[in-house]
Formats: C-alpha cells, structure tokens, sequence
C-alpha cells in the first residue's frame, strides 16, 4: 500500500517536476553559452572529450547507487548505437553554429524540435496529427522565416545548422520511444557519453593527420592547452551536461509530459539572458516575434 502511494506521490509531484527543468535547462542554456564564449579557445573535439571523461565516472558512481552491481549492456545495443550517434551529431550541428549566431537565435531555431517530432512521428510512426499540429506546423515555419530572414542580406547560413539539431533530435527521441523505451536512462547516457569520447578522438587523431593548420578554429585545431582556469570550465561544462540527463528524466518523472514540455521552452528565455548578459546580444523585435511564433509553435505540439 505504501509502495502505491509513494508512485502516485512522486507521479504528482507538479513543484518538483517544474523545479527540475527550468533548473535542467538553466544549466544547460549556462553550458551552451560558456562553449560559445570559449568556442575561441577549445576545438569541438575536445570538449566532447573530456567533459564526457569527467561525466562517465560520476555516472559510473551514480548507476552502481541505482542499479547495482547487476547492469547490463543495452537490450537493443544497435540502435542505442545508432541513438547516441545521432545526439553526437546533434551537438556537434548545433555547437558548430553557436560561434556564428546570437545565443537566442540559435536556442529559438533548435526549439523546433517538437513540430519536428510532430512530423516525423506522423511519417515513421504513424501518429495522427491533430488540427492544433498543423498550426503548430505553420507557426513554427512561419516563426522560423522571422528568425532566418531568407530574402534579406541578414540571412546567415549557419542559422540552418541548429534546425538540423532539432531534426536530429527529434529522430533520436523518436527511436528513444519505439526502440529504446526498455532501456535504462542512465544506460543511455552512458553510452551517449561513451559515444562522445569516441567520436571526440576519433576525429582528434584523423585531424592531426590529415588537416591542415589553416582550418576552422573550432572544428579543425589542435587542442588547447589545458590550464587552472580551462579545467574549470570543463568541470562547469561536465556538470551542466550531468545535471541535463539527470535533471529531465527527474522532470519527466514527477510531471505530465506537456506541462514539463512547457517548462522547458524556459531555455529560449535563458539563451536570451545569457546572450545579453556574455555577449551584449539584443534580439531584433522581428527575431523576438519569431521566437514568439516557435515557442507557441512548440507548446501547440506538445498538447495536441
């Protein structure tokens, strides 16, 4: 009898659900807005490195609290594979672009990713999509052209690489429900983790072969050397990255997913934040109705 009620205790936890992710995506909208303000000082390659070496062994720690010395590898060890190497590539579009973008523009162009899931669960899965989903489809679009400015000399093609994000995204979260549901998170953000590591030094070794010194700084470089102060923002990196996988499963937990789903449009208004406070980045009044649109756009999604 206890053991029900704590379920339904936790299950209408609507505070704690809340709590946790507007804090989740305060220290994730933090994170991207440090990998921004040191994009000049890191490659790509090794922040996913060793933000990921610092997260692996908390993890670690965290599962053998939680699971016991009985985990296993994934039951669908392929297509949890084939899930982190889409996140991995998510990230990588998605950092790619945020030395290039304001902060906000950048957030609000990813925020897609519910119309997104809207649509390719209606193209994969089946799903029906309702007549709110066709407005958040319109909005969104419509949201997306304010931001972009496609007709303008404004127009900045390294905008389309967060809408890539979401695309990626969406098809990770997507294979997450139909081909992953029996796996256990943290399993899944160990092998994400695993997969950063991997990915990071694969690319680190094939850069130091092969490219040249005159690449792009953030992608094609060797790595920095590592000081007090470059530890200390791995470690902030590290931890924004735990407090994300850890922080959303706790939400999703406690909460229903359309009223957590809200909550987290809560990282555009930190991006904005961020953007103002690191980088004196003032949104233009067309580009704050396009965000506008989006957050609507993906609100509508979540509830249809």
């Amino acid at each position: 009898m206890s053991e029900k009620s704590n379920v339904a205790v936790r299950a209408d936890n609507i505070p704690l659900a809340i709590g946790a992710i507007v804090f989740t995506v305060f220290a994730l909208s933090l994170g991207d807005a440090l990998i921004k303000l040191t994009s000049s000082n890191f490659v790509i390659w090794q922040i996913f490195v060793l933000r990921s070496v610092i997260t692996i062994p908390v993890l670690l720690i965290v599962m053998r609290i939680q699971l016991g010395a009985g985990w296993q590898w994934p039951v669908q060890f392929g297509w949890t594979v084939f899930r982190s190497l889409l996140l991995v590539c998510m990230w990588i579009s998605y950092y790619l672009a945020l030395p290039h973008l304001q902060l906000s523009v950048a957030a609000a162009a990813y925020y897609t990713l519910p119309i997104f899931i809207t649509l390719f669960s209606a193209c994969f899965v089946g799903t029906s999509i309702s007549r709110f989903g066709w407005v958040a489809v319109f909005l969104g679009f419509l949201g997306v052209l304010l931001i972009l400015k496609p007709s303008s000399g404004d127009f900045n093609w390294y905008a389309l690489l967060p809408l890539a994000s979401a695309m990626l995204y969406a098809v990770a979260m997507i294979l997450t429900r139909t081909k992953c549901s029996a796996e256990h998170p943290l399993i899944l953000s160990l092998a994400l983790n695993v997969a950063f590591v991997m990915v990071g030094g694969g690319a680190t070794i094939l850069i130091n072969l092969f490219a040249s010194s005159e690449g792009d700084s953030f992608l094609l470089a060797p790595w920095a050397v590592m000081g007090v102060t470059e530890w200390g923002v791995m470690g902030l990196l590290a931890t924004a990255i735990f407090i994300g996988s850890i922080g959303a499963a706790i939400a999703y937990q406690n909460g229903p997913s359309s009223m957590v789903g809200t909550f987290d449009f809560a990282y555009v208004g930190f991006a904005v934040l961020w953007g103002i406070f690191f980088f004196s980045e003032i949104p233009d009044l067309t580009s704050i109705f396009g965000m506008g649109l989006i957050v609507c756009a993906g609100v509508l999604s979540i509830r249809q």
